[in-house]
């Protein structure tokens, strides 16, 4: 396929999964939570769900439920477990707690603990529609064995595993989607990355960058996968110096 074509089936899909997205996923018994201006729902930015012929299963042993994303991810995730497992600094296995989320599973989710405040379940659950997991390009990891901490966010970024995958996963082309103190009103979430592929041109990559292209701009991925900016030449080369004239042997015979 070329670049040009490439770039429109991206837009496309992309597309796709954005218009998927529907107000009235978000209700939980009673009125849709409303958009705000800029077009986010309590926060999160809208997405669609991936098409089932999109997503694959995870690798065997990775699972902790079922576990299924989109196939071009599936390379990026079996190099980093088995870089993972071969580093003995890890300490502990790489799971996989949570990955694609169907709309209809996320509304679930969303609505859960319906006696409380929607903005406040907003801050640790995206209303349905609003997900990452929608789109088949998150994971949510969980470290094993598992201390079992009451505070779980600060628990998991304390363990060795965690810290491999601060130091590691940009190089297989995860990012951190919510940091400490991040703009979208999302809580601090050390286990959740999403792929964006390791550069723009990769398989697969520029759908997924498509599709996180407005939180990689206003809300950055910390630590984020950046591409280094491209070489642009601004000054020529000079040209190469005139060769030696080739002297005909009939004249040099004639000087003799």
């Amino acid at each position: 396929m070329h670049g040009r074509a490439r770039a429109t089936f991206a837009r496309v899909g992309a597309t796709t999964l954005l218009l998927l997205a529907s107000p009235a996923w978000a209700q939980c018994g009673g009125e849709a939570a409303p958009i705000g201006a800029d077009g986010r729902m309590l926060g999160h930015l809208p997405y669609g769900d991936a098409a089932e012929y999109d997503l694959a299963d995870a690798p065997t042993g990775f699972a902790l439920n079922r576990c299924r994303v989109r196939r071009e991810v599936l390379p990026d995730l079996q190099r980093l477990l088995a870089a993972a497992a071969a580093d003995p600094r890890t300490g502990g296995v790489i799971r996989g707690l949570s990955c694609h989320r169907p709309i209809s599973h996320q509304r679930e989710v969303f609505c859960r603990e319906r006696g409380t405040d929607r903005e406040w379940r907003a801050i640790s659950a995206a209303p349905p529609g609003h997900s990452e997991h929608a789109t088949g390009y998150a994971i949510d990891f969980a470290i094993r064995p598992s201390p079992n901490c009451p505070d779980v966010e600060a628990c998991m970024a304390a363990l060795p595993a965690a810290h491999w995958l601060r130091e590691n996963a940009t190089r297989f082309g995860f990012e951190q989607s919510f940091p400490t103190a991040n703009g979208q009103r999302v809580k601090w979430e050390p286990w959740h990355w999403r792929w964006v592929g390791t550069s723009r041109t990769a398989p697969g990559a520029a759908r997924a960058r498509f599709a996180f292209a407005r939180a990689r701009k206003e809300f950055p991925a910390d630590p984020g996968l950046v591409d280094p900016p491209p070489v642009v030449r601004t000054i020529a080369e000079p040209p190469p110096p005139p060769s030696a004239p080739v002297e005909d042997k009939r004249k040099r015979k004639r000087r003799r």
